[in-house]
This record gives structure tokens, C-alpha cells and sequence, in this order.
């Protein structure tokens, strides 16, 4: 498939902030064609590169033990053995089963290239790259690059950030955001590519150059409205609790509070016992 048309694309600031011009794309890279087999080649290949291949079993001249016959060739009735580490005994050989070995497929490095050029003329056609001024981190902050995928309203998409060359800070601010992966332009690969739903790239690594804006400001983040099943969802929530929290309130209070006193039952009895005791001292005083 082929367009004649030349390829433009919206350019934005690292904080979001819209820029007025846009950026054509390349010819040499941006011409249209786009090879469905050949990209279905790199992936494949790139996938199978990733297999380690360790799986492994044993044979049975590799298991240990069952040297010598399990029992006697004749006279118990029984079939014939010579070893118990045969594939039908427990614990004995694997017949047939995997063993370490290579899974790596290798693709010429012109269908390589364009398999990754027929990937990004693909983004290209759906309109899903986006150019990027640059990429200028002073020092590793995941907030930046979420600020800049917010404010481009990529929140829920898969975000490919492709930068002109190895830019340590930007990978340290993009490593733990799970929808977001940074890596150098000419690293891209097909698989990469067609991952993402959208495409940052940095204007020099299209061979492009974008003054830097004066004055700028990060744009603002636009929220997306809350569905009311959402909305009702997080009331319960709240309301559950908002009632477990009183309810903790009320058995606290209710265990600081002292028990009522009974009343003095032996009150009389004390009285009783003090006037004995003044009898007594009153009559040692007379004698």
C-alpha cells in the first residue's frame, strides 16, 4: 500500500504544551508502503529470540541408579527387566523429551529495516506519532514524563517514546510506568513499534530541529469524567467506611467508660463496729 501524500505530524513540547507548526516526516523513512509479511517475519523472529530454550530432561543413561536387574530373569512370574531406569519405571528416562537448544531466528538486516519503516508508516497512516521537541531531563522524575502523557491524554494507551540516542534520564523516569517504554530510536524495533498505540518521537531523531518555546508552562491535565457506576461505586465505598470508623468509635468509648459503683452494702455493719470500739476505749479509761 502506498500514499503520495507527504506525512505530517503534531509537534509538542517535553511538557505538553501544543505547539503551532507541524512537523513533515521524512521521505526516505515515511513513503507509505507497508509489507504486512515482512513484518510478520520481524516479529516472529523477535519473539523467538526471546526464548531462552532451557528446558531439559533426562534420558535414561543419565538417571541415576538402576545398574544392576530388579530381579532374576526367570522363575517370579513377572516380565523380564533389566534396569529400573527403563522409561516405564517411576523415577526412569524420558524418551523423546526437550533439551537445551536454541530458538533464534535470524531475519537479513534490509527485511529488518523494512519491517520497522513499514511499522512506523502504519503509526504514520492512524495518525499516532507524535513529535517531540526534546527530550531535555535535568535529572530522573517519573512525574515528567506522566505529566506529559496526561497532558497528552494518553493515560490508557500503550506510549513508545523513541529518543535521539541514549538519554539515561528519560529511561530512569519512564522504568516504572507500566504503559510506557523509552528506548533510543535507532534501538526500535517492529515488535516495538507495533506494541505501542502511539509513538513520541524526538524531532532529532527524524533529522528535524524545533526551537525550544520562550516562557513556557506545563499545559494543564484534562480529567476524564468519572462514569456514574464509578461514581456510585466510590459513595458505597466511602459510606462503608465512614460506618466501620463510628462503629470503632462507639466500642472505644464504650470500653473507656468505668463501671457504676454498687452501693455500700456494709456501711452499717462499720458503724456497728465503730461504736463497739468506742465502748471499749471508754471503759479502759474508767478503770
Amino acid at each position: 500500500m502506498t500514499d503520495i501524500e507527504n506525512k505530517h505530524a503534531s509537534a509538542f513540547t517535553a511538557l505538553g504544551t501544543a505547539r503551532t507548526e507541524r512537523v513533515q516526516l521524512p521521505e526516505e523513512t515515511f513513503d507509505g508502503i507497508i509489507n504486512m509479511p515482512v513484518m510478520h517475519q520481524a516479529v516472529k523472529a523477535f519473539m523467538a529470540n526471546q526464548r531462552q530454550g532451557n528446558a531439559s530432561t533426562k534420558i535414561r543413561k543419565y538417571v541415576i541408579g538402576g545398574n544392576q536387574k530388579p530381579w532374576k530373569q526367570k522363575g517370579t512370574g513377572r516380565a523380564r527387566q533389566g534396569s529400573t531406569r527403563a522409561p516405564h519405571f517411576v523415577g526412569g528416562g524420558t524418551v523423546f523429551g526437550p533439551t537445551p537448544r536454541p530458538y533464534d531466528e535470524y531475519v537479513p538486516r534490509q527485511v529488518r529495516a523494512l519491517a520497522k519503516k513499514s511499522a512506523l508508516n502504519a503509526r504514520a497512516n492512524e495518525g499516532a506519532i507524535i513529535v517531540i521537541d526534546a527530550f531535555n531531563f535535568e535529572a530522573p522524575r517519573t512525574a515528567n514524563l506522566l505529566g506529559l502523557v496526561a497532558r497528552l491524554d494518553l493515560a490508557d494507551k500503550k506510549v513508545l517514546v523513541l529518543t535521539d540516542g541514549v538519554k539515561q534520564n528519560v529511561f530512569l523516569s519512564g522504568r516504572n510506568i507500566p504503559n510506557v517504554h523509552v528506548m533510543p530510536y535507532a534501538d526500535s524495533s517492529t515488535y516495538h513499534i507495533l506494541w505501542s498505540d502511539v509513538v513520541l518521537v524526538e524531532a532529532a531523531a527524524l533529522g528535524t530541529t524545533l526551537e525550544p518555546l520562550a516562557n513556557e508552562k506545563p499545559a494543564p491535565v484534562t480529567k476524564k469524567a468519572r462514569p456514574e457506576a464509578d461514581v456510585a461505586r466510590a459513595a458505597r465505598k466511602v459510606a462503608k467506611r465512614a460506618a466501620k470508623t463510628e462503629a470503632k468509635a462507639a466500642t472505644k468509648t464504650a470500653a473507656k467508660k468505668p463501671a457504676a459503683k454498687a452501693p455500700a452494702a456494709k456501711a452499717p455493719a462499720r458503724k456497728a463496729a465503730a461504736k463497739k470500739t468506742a465502748a471499749k476505749k471508754s471503759t479502759k479509761k474508767e478503770k
